[in-house]
């Protein structure tokens, strides 16, 4: 799953692509280098991010949508709003990948299972300027019994929606209201028999160029590395995970992640 943000404060890429043409071009280069799904966000989730307007999120999306469709792509939108939802879908998509996992806007699961899309749920416990008052998992399992029962509990309100068992996918959510430590605790119930896999739904996992990534590669002085310097460690990540399994992998370097998934894939 490529990365296109049509967002002016995007962590990852500093805006290159908040324009419609600019956004389009991203698009069309990211399945040039191998991306099976494009997924078309306007709103920014980074800690500390401020929503935008629901305007704003239709205008940023909703052309780049239609364009790509049009092309023949696969998309998703990246939205926890019901109304740019059913807009992106009428405009082509067909994938809602939505954050907040239905609690932001719970109208968005109607919508979803009105349109007969698959539905990525993530694990999500506030909007960016809160999440992180809300890293604390003291109940059963730590962290990983955390996510279960909270995916567990969103799966149960999807259904009830209508969606489909085989159109839910699930994503960790990896930082998202979690600290580093959380991160790789995630990563490691995703192996096989582990408590997350155990739940018997395909996994997303977005961990290009994350935080905890950087914190990993510090320098000796303790500064996390640099978004543009985690990529190695990212692609390292993406093979582990297509080891064990995932449904997909969201990155924003498709060519390198090619590349990783080519050489297990011949092996």
């Amino acid at each position: 799953m490529g990365v296109v943000n049509v967002t002016p404060d995007s962590f990852s890429d500093g805006g290159r692509y908040a324009d419609t043409d600019a956004a389009v071009a991203h698009g069309r280069s990211l399945l040039s280098e191998g991306a099976d799904v494009l997924d078309i966000g306007g709103e920014s989730t980074r800690p500390g991010a401020t929503r935008p307007l629901v305007r704003e999120e239709l205008d940023r999306v909703v052309p780049v949508i239609a364009a790509l469709s049009a092309d023949g792509a696969v998309v998703s939108v990246d939205t926890m709003r019901a109304e740019v939802a059913a807009e992106a879908l009428s405009a082509g998509a067909s994938i809602v990948n939505d954050v907040s996992g239905g609690l932001a806007d719970p109208e968005i699961l109607a919508v979803t299972a009105a349109a007969g899309a698959t539905y990525i749920a993530m694990h999500w416990r506030a909007h960016a300027d809160r999440m992180a008052e809300m890293t604390t998992y003291d109940g059963p399992g730590g962290v990983v019994g955390g996510v279960r029962r909270e995916l567990a509990a969103r799966i149960e309100d999807l259904l009830a929606a209508g969606i489909a068992e085989h159109r839910i996918v699930l994503d960790p959510g990896l930082g998202f209201a979690k600290r580093p430590e959380h991160n790789w605790e995630l990563v490691r119930a995703l192996s096989p028999g582990g408590d997350l896999s155990a739940m018997g739904f395909p996994f997303l996992v977005g961990a290009s160029r994350k935080s905890f990534l950087g914190l990993l590669l510090a320098g000796q002085d303790g500064a996390p590395r640099e978004v543009g310097g985690r990529e190695v460690a990212g692609h390292a990540l993406t093979l582990l995970l297509a080891q064990r399994g995932v449904w997909g992998v969201r990155v924003h370097d498709v060519r390198g992640t090619r590349d990783v998934l080519s050489v297990w894939e011949q092996t």
